[in-house]
C-alpha cells in the first residue's frame, strides 16, 4: 500500500508545487495514480504566499484529487484569529500570540493585502483580515481533519500521546506536542507520519517519521512515499531512503 506525504509548508507555495511535480514523476514511474497525498499541516505562516498555498490546496480538492489536507497547530492559530471575536491559543508563550512576528500571523496576512504594523490595535487588523481573506479560505481551514490512517501509517501534525489509543487522541497533543511523543521509542501500533519540528532531513526513528525539513526557514519542503513501514524521499534523481536514527 502507498502513501504519499508532505511535511509542512508555511507559506511556501512554489516548494508545494515542487513536491507535487516529484510525486506526479513517482507515481508515473511505478504506475500508481490511485495513491493519496498527505499534507502534514502548516500550510501557512511565515512564508511569502499563504493564500497561494490555501488556493492551490481548495483547487485540488475542486478537481477531485486524492488529497488529504490536515490541520497544524499554524492553521489553527489562524483560523482562529479570523472567528468573529478572535481566540488566542493558550498553548502558546506568555505575551505571544498569531500576530507575534516569530509565529508568522504577519506574513500570511500580508499575502492577502493585510499589512501589521506596531503597536496597532488588534480589532483593526483582525476586521481588515475578515474583509480580505476570503471566506472559502476560513471555512477550509475550519474543516481540516486531525488525523488521517491508511495501512501501517496514521498521519498528524505534531504527534501522538504515547500510550494513548491512537482513536482517543486530544487535538492538542496531535497540534502541538514534541518532548514526550519524540523521546518515546514504543511501538504505537502504526507508523506515526508527522511534522510540526524542523529537522535536518525527513527522518525514519522507526516508530515515527518527521517530515517536517524547515519549510518555514527558508529550507525545501520534504514530500515522501511510503511502502508499508519503508519510507523514501522524493528528488530530482528519483527515491532516497530516509535515513534512519
Amino acid at each position: 500500500m502507498r502513501t504519499y506525504a508532505i511535511g509542512d509548508i508555511h507559506g511556501e507555495l512554489s516548494e508545494l508545487e515542487r513536491a507535487h511535480r516529484l510525486i506526479a514523476e513517482d507515481r508515473a514511474s511505478c504506475g500508481d495514480a490511485d495513491a493519496p497525498v498527505v499534507h502534514i499541516g502548516d500550510l501557512c505562516d511565515r512564508g511569502p504566499d499563504t493564500r497561494g498555498v490555501i488556493d492551490f490546496l481548495i483547487a485540488g480538492r475542486d478537481r477531485g484529487e486524492d488529497w488529504v489536507v490536515l490541520k497544524g497547530n499554524h492553521d489553527r492559530l489562524m483560523h482562529w484569529f479570523l472567528e468573529p471575536f478572535p481566540r488566542n491559543d493558550p498553548y502558546l508563550f506568555v505575551g505571544y500570540s498569531w500576530l507575534h512576528e516569530r509565529i508568522g500571523g504577519p506574513d500570511a496576512l500580508a499575502s492577502y493585502g493585510v499589512q501589521v504594523e506596531d503597536r496597532e490595535r488588534v480589532y483593526r487588523i483582525h476586521r481588515e483580515a475578515l474583509e480580505k481573506v476570503p471566506q472559502a479560505h476560513i471555512a477550509f481551514l475550519s474543516a481540516l481533519p486531525l488525523t488521517y490512517a491508511r495501512g501501517e501509517c496514521f498521519f498528524c501534525h505534531a504527534g501522538i500521546r504515547p500510550g494513548v489509543p491512537l482513536d482517543q487522541q486530544e487535538e492538542t497533543d496531535l497540534l502541538w506536542i514534541r518532548g514526550e511523543f519524540h523521546d518515546s521509542t514504543a511501538d504505537h501500533g502504526k507508523l506515526i507520519v508527522h511534522g510540526h519540528t524542523p529537522v535536518k532531513a525527513a527522518t525514519h526513528y522507526g516508530n515515527r517519521i518527521n517530515i517536517d525539513s524547515g519549510a518555514g526557514y527558508g529550507n525545501p519542503i520534504s514530500p515522501v512515499v511510503i511502502e508499508g513501514r519503508e519510507a523514501w524521499l522524493l528528488t530530482e534523481d528519483g527515491r532516497a531512503p530516509l535515513p534512519r536514527s
